[in-house]
């Protein structure tokens, strides 16, 4: 979700009121996406990068998303949405784990949808955590194959992500979901995130129904 400095520096405004401004965006693209048949909507919202940010923004950004995940539950309750939390969430503050993990339980029935929020998260972390996981497990080097790694993910029950949406311009991975994005389709706009519309997401959606998927073959 890429833009949210970028849109607060050219109102003159500080940091974080992008990110409130892109908080609405999830809103609004969450709905859009249900609507339009989409069952996994995954947000990179914290980089396990991001902690070299100014530590103020940093504070800011950790009291946003609890502000928001107790704010928004109800809504994702009654909408029918699951919420997953993905990422080194054992690094976070305990108040905030307690509200992801409330956050969690509270949606669990969701049959709507999943969103899944990357926190704290890595994709080359996210590889790392899976091997530890294979070394503790005492899993043969004979057993060692896609399977036995994609079982230890982050979030193994997940598909692999069809499309990858890039706002702000940027053309790069960023080190999101590098496991399970190897055969994702790539779209991207010069869009702030803040400003991503409904028009936007459809763009991206219509781009993705007319490529020929091949996977490598």
């Amino acid at each position: 979700m890429d833009g949210n400095r970028r849109w607060a520096r050219r109102r003159h405004l500080p940091a974080i009121a992008g990110h409130r401004a892109g908080v609405d965006t999830i809103r609004r693209t969450l709905r859009a996406a249900r609507e339009r048949g989409v069952e996994y909507l995954t947000l990179y919202s914290f980089s396990t990068e991001n902690w070299t940010r100014d530590e103020e923004e940093v504070g800011a950004l950790m009291s946003l998303l609890e502000e928001t995940i107790r704010r928004e539950t109800k809504t994702l309750v009654e909408d029918g949405v699951r919420l997953m939390v993905i990422g080194r969430l054992h690094e976070l503050s305990d108040r905030l784990q307690k509200a992801i993990a409330g956050a969690i339980m509270a949606t669990a029935g969701g049959k709507r949808g999943v969103m899944t929020l990357a926190f704290n998260y890595g994709g080359r972390a996210e590889i790392i955590d899976a091997v530890k996981k294979l070394v503790r497990d005492r899993v043969a080097e004979d057993a060692v194959d896609e399977h036995a790694i994609a079982t230890r993910l982050y979030a193994p029950e997940h598909p692999d992500p069809d499309l990858l949406i890039r706002t702000g311009g940027e053309l790069r991975v960023s080190n999101f979901l590098l496991w399970e994005v190897a055969y994702a389709e790539m779209w991207a706009t010069e869009v702030l995130w803040p400003d991503f519309s409904v028009n936007d997401l459809d763009q991206a959606l219509n781009s993705y129904a007319h490529r020929e998927r091949r996977f490598g073959r």
